[in-house]
């Protein structure tokens, strides 16, 4: 069979494609970050800001890019639009940092967490089983079952879209249920407790807490922009993949109406989830408990606090259908990615082909091949740190590209514009800068390893550029 034969085939409804946005944003990370967080900023006000300012960045950059997805429906999504507005380089920087660790290393990291979950189940299956030893490295039975779900997920989506989208649009409007529920019973149960008056008695005193949730001084100065940036990593890293839905373009129905506002209803959708869940932790577990939950499991000390010692077990529950959709909506996506690289010939030429059920099957197993490297690896965490500067940055220049699109392609269809621009598009350009900039002066560990993974890209793209121009 050959490429010419074969082509996407729009069948993603609106509602499917708001599904892909919401269940590949909301993985593991909503139910732990916040741990990490409060000990950053160490008060309830400043918790529920970091939400509400990774929310408004989110739902601001995912406005943005409904008018690109309108000029540029087709699969690749953010490659098209970083190659369209400035270079192709730009865009192939972009499709390596995807490859090399945005989306493999968020698969890995996403497939690690439902077999944690599971571990708090039946600890045969956890991370603590340890199977394998060979000196220093071992292999425990929570990486191989991470490595099995990837698989299995994997090759759900080499048959054809149709698996795909059941599998998201179930899992994705069960966890949506689920997370609600859980919201819902704690802000019941809180009119019980006295956590919500404790934790607001002191809202605004920006404080740095230790690992026991325990003060170890206050944040003073231009140190709480620190606090704030390094806070963000995590929330910004719960709240990232909502972009993915742009690169399955080509098999979404109406894609110049349908994207752009499969990105508005979806991240709004989890941006108020994500605020509300922070508000019930708040009601019903002090502070200090919400930076010393043990393994940062907020959810679960939450989840315990409303429905006692069974609750452990809901959140598993929850955290692993969670994490099983959001997982099968990143691998969907981000094949699509290296398709269209390939199309340009930019990447292996294999993964440019698509297989009898229209999907690109190669694509699929490479990135799945990557992401399983990751988990024996154990170094999809150390990777996660860096991730939000690199994706944070590539959102700040595709943005940019609207102002260089509008000026010198300013005839090209738009069927949506941005909402706000200029104002609302430029501010999370300065947001982003900002952000970026302060994670460079105060946690250069979440940085620069990440510049070094994009700038690697440089001259694997003129090798590339080389062998196109020998093979045609």
């Amino acid at each position: 069979m050959t490429e010419t034969q074969h082509s996407f085939k729009p069948s993603l409804s609106l509602f499917d494609a708001t599904m892909v946005v919401a269940g590949s944003m909301i993985g593991s990370g909503i139910f732990i970050v916040s741990a990490d967080i409060t000990r950053n900023v160490g008060s309830a006000g400043w918790l529920i800001v970091i939400w509400l300012l990774t929310g408004f960045m989110t739902l601001t950059a995912a406005l943005s890019y409904g008018e690109l997805s309108s000029m540029f429906p087709k699969a690749g999504g953010q490659y098209v639009y970083l190659k369209e507005a400035f270079n192709p380089l730009a865009g192939f920087l972009y499709g390596w940092s995807f490859f090399a660790v945005i989306q493999t290393a968020t698969i890995a990291a996403v497939g690690v967490a439902f077999s944690k979950f599971l571990g708090t189940i039946n600890p045969a299956f956890g991370p603590e089983n340890v199977l394998l030893e060979l000196g220093w490295y071992k292999v425990n039975a929570g990486q191989i079952v991470a490595i099995g779900l990837i698989i299995f997920l994997t090759f759900v989506n080499t048959k054809g879209i149709e698996g795909g989208k059941i599998i998201q649009t179930f899992f994705t409007s069960v966890k949506l249920l689920s997370l609600f529920g859980l919201i819902i019973f704690g802000l019941i149960v809180a009119t019980k407790s006295g956590a919500w008056q404790a934790n607001w008695a002191d809202a605004w005193t920006m404080k740095k807490l230790d690992s026991s949730g325990d003060i170890i001084g206050p944040v003073l100065g231009s140190a709480a922009l620190g606090a704030i940036a390094a806070s963000m990593v995590g929330s910004i890293f719960s709240s990232d993949a909502w972009n993915n839905v742009t690169f399955i373009a080509g098999e979404v129905k109406n894609p110049k109406r349908n994207i752009g506002l499969s990105l508005f209803l979806g991240t709004l959708i989890v941006t108020v989830i994500y605020v509300f869940a922070n508000i019930m932790y708040l009601a019903v577990l002090p502070v200090k408990d919400i930076a010393s939950a043990p393994q940062d499991r907020v959810a679960v000390a939450a989840s315990v606090a409303i429905f006692g010692n069974i609750g452990s077990y809901v959140i598993a529950i929850m955290i692993m259908i969670s994490t099983f959709g959001c997982n099968n909506g990143l691998i969907l996506a981000g094949a699509r990615v290296y398709h269209t690289m390939a199309r340009d010939g930019l990447f292996f030429k294999k993964t440019g082909t698509l297989n009898k059920y229209n999907v690109p099957e190669f694509a699929l197993w490479i990135q799945c091949l990557v992401a399983c490297i990751l988990c024996l690896s154990g170094k999809y965490g150390d990777l996660l740190d860096m991730i939000s500067f690199v994706v944070v940055m590539f959102y700040a220049l595709t943005i940019t590209g609207i102002f260089i699109l509008r000026k010198q392609k300013p005839d090209l269809d738009r069927p949506y514009k941005a909402f706000g621009y200029p104002v609302l598009p430029a501010v999370y350009i300065l947001m982003a800068i900002a952000f970026c900039i302060l994670l460079i002066l105060y946690k250069p560990t979440y940085t620069w390893p990440g510049l070094i993974i994009v700038l690697a890209g440089i001259p694997i793209y003129y090798l590339a550029v080389a062998n196109k121009k020998k093979t045609t």
